[in-house]
């Protein structure tokens, strides 16, 4: 019976594509080392990543949907192309990743870096940010319909032809976003950082609600003072 209760997580382990081929069933990996592994098309549906070091590991094509990652170091992993749907990512670093073509349906990031992250060509349905940094990220194309952004830094992201119609942003910045053809009709603007955005590009704003002291910011770059 105590076995049948036993701790069978794989803790404080250099791990290896051999060593995770050599596994049976779903995986807990705990404190793991898998930085620059070659994990390309595996299948890691539902495992779990808690405080590893993926720094460069390649994932890409991998199949990861319901995969948990708590507390991981990930600079520039390579997720392009994985199946990451309602996978969920908390507090975990992954700066400079990739996951073009990758599909993130239901997917989940709390608390996390994604600071130059490359989120080309995804396919994702109610994809959640919350508590992220997507500073410097390309997002081109995105939905975000309808969503609720609660700190959330888009700051000098690439957001052209992405869709913020009707959604709501809470403490959160588009500071110097790149926003050629993005929509916003419908969207609550007064809780964003509209910063370093020209008033040329403020037309893309048409529709949205925004606070006096959001428009006297984009009017003073042109050198206009609001009383």
């Amino acid at each position: 019976m105590d076995d049948l209760f036993a701790d069978r997580s794989i803790r404080d382990r250099t791990l290896t594509r051999a060593d995770l081929q050599s596994f049976g069933g779903v995986q807990t990996l705990i404190g793991c080392d898998l930085e620059d592994a070659d994990l390309a098309r595996l299948d890691l549906s539902g495992w779990t990543f808690e405080q590893c070091n993926l720094r460069r590991a390649d994932f890409a094509g991998a199949h990861l949907d319901r995969t948990i990652w708590r507390s991981c170091r990930g600079a520039f992993v390579n997720f392009s192309g994985c199946d990451l749907s309602e996978a969920s990512f908390t507090a975990s670093d992954i700066n400079n990743s990739s996951m073009r073509r990758t599909t993130l349906e239901a997917a989940r990031f709390v608390g996390c870096k994604l600071t130059g992250a490359d989120l080309s060509d995804v396919k994702a349905i109610d994809l959640h940010f919350e508590e992220t940094l997507l500073i410097n990220a390309r997002l081109v194309g995105r939905s975000f319909h309808k969503a609720r952004l609660k700190r959330v830094d888009f700051s000098q992201a690439d957001l052209r032809k992405c869709d913020f119609r009707h959604a709501s942003f809470e403490d959160c910045s588009l500071r110097e976003a790149l926003v050629d053809t993005a929509r916003f009709e419908g969207a609550d603007l007064r809780g964003a950082d509209l910063g370093g955005i020209s008033l040329g590009d403020a037309s893309r704003f048409r529709g949205a609600t925004i606070s006096r002291e959001q428009a006297a910011q984009l009017l003073s770059e042109i050198g206009l003072k609001v009383r």
